[in-house]
C-alpha cells in the first residue's frame, strides 16, 4: 500500500481475524485502511454509523482500498453493552432507509430463518457436528422454524460483539465491521446482544430504549436467533483456527437449553 500513500506513511496491521485491516501514520495524521470493503460503507459513513470515509482507491490488481477518519476513542467493555447510546445506534441502523436501499442495489434480498439455518449445517464442520450439544441446537433451530416468522425486514449487522462498538472521546458512538451486513429479522442483533451483555430483568427497559416491547414472537425470536449466533461463531472460530473462541462457544450452547 506504501506505493499510493508514499513512503512516509508507517503502515501496520490492525489485527481482526480478515487480515484486511490496516492503520497508517505519518506525523500527525492516521487512517484506518481496509481492503476490498463493500460499497456500502459509504452509505455507513453519510448515516453516521462509521467513522468518516476519506477516500477509497483501486489498485492495479483489482484491490480496492477505503480510508477512514482516525478517531480517538475505545472499545466497549461488555457492560457498557447496557449505555442507552447502543439501543439508540442499533435502532437507526434497523430503521435506515439508505441503508437499506443500498443493500437492495447490490442485489442483498432478506434471508429467512430456514436459509440460514440449512446454509450454517452444509458448510458446518462435520468433526464437530456430531457433538451431542451442537445437534441438539440444530434440531431446536429446525423445529422452531415457524416461531420466527417475520416481515418486517431491516439492514442486520449479524456480529454485535463488544469488540465491534468503539465509543469516541467525544461520547459519539460507532459500529463497526460491516463485511457481513444482510437484510433479515432485527432480532438476529438483538437477541445476542440481550443474551450476552445485558441482565434478563433489564430487557424490558433496553428494549423500551430501543422502541419495542418483549412480547412472546419477540422473545422466541431472539432465544433462535441466539442459538443461530451461537452455532455460527463455534464455525466461525473453527475455520480460523480458534480453538479458546470455538470451545468456548461450544460450552455456552449449554447455557442457552
Amino acid at each position: 500500500m506504501k506505493h499510493f500513500l508514499g513512503n512516509d506513511w508507517e503502515i501496520y496491521p490492525a489485527g481482526g481475524l480478515t487480515g484486511e485491516a490496516f492503520y497508517a501514520c505519518h506525523n500527525d495524521e492516521k487512517l484506518f485502511l481496509k481492503r476490498n470493503s463493500s460499497p456500502f460503507l459509504a452509505v455507513l459513513s453519510a448515516e453516521g454509523i462509521v467513522p468518516k470515509l476519506v477516500w477509497t482507491k483501486r489498485l492495479e490488481n483489482g484491490d480496492v482500498i477505503t480510508a477512514q477518519q482516525w478517531i480517538k476513542g475505545k472499545i466497549l467493555e461488555p457492560y457498557e453493552m447496557n449505555d442507552e447510546r447502543v439501543a439508540h445506534l442499533l435502532k437507526k441502523i434497523h430503521h435506515s432507509k439508505p441503508l437499506l436501499s443500498m443493500l437492495h442495489r447490490l442485489g442483498k434480498f432478506p434471508i429467512e430463518s430456514e436459509t440460514l439455518v440449512q446454509q450454517l449445517e452444509a458448510r458446518f464442520e462435520t468433526r464437530l457436528i456430531h457433538l451431542s450439544n451442537i445437534q441438539k441446537a440444530f434440531r431446536y433451530l429446525k423445529a422452531n422454524l415457524s416461531e420466527t416468522k417475520h416481515n418486517q425486514w431491516a439492514v442486520c449487522h449479524g456480529d454485535v460483539h463488544h469488540n465491534n462498538w468503539i465509543m469516541t472521546e467525544t461520547g459519539s458512538l460507532y459500529l463497526i465491521d460491516w463485511d457481513h451486513a444482510f437484510i433479515g429479522d432485527p432480532a438476529i442483533d438483538i437477541g445476542p446482544l440481550l443474551y450476552w451483555y445485558i441482565p434478563e430483568n433489564d430487557w424490558k427497559n433496553w428494549l423500551s430504549t430501543y422502541g419495542l416491547t418483549l412480547d412472546d414472537s419477540l422473545r422466541t425470536r431472539m432465544k433462535w436467533y441466539v442459538f443461530y449466533q451461537t452455532l455460527n461463531s463455534i464455525q466461525l472460530f473453527y475455520e480460523k483456527e480458534k480453538k479458546e473462541e470455538y470451545l468456548f462457544w461450544i460450552d455456552y450452547l449449554d447455557t442457552l437449553f
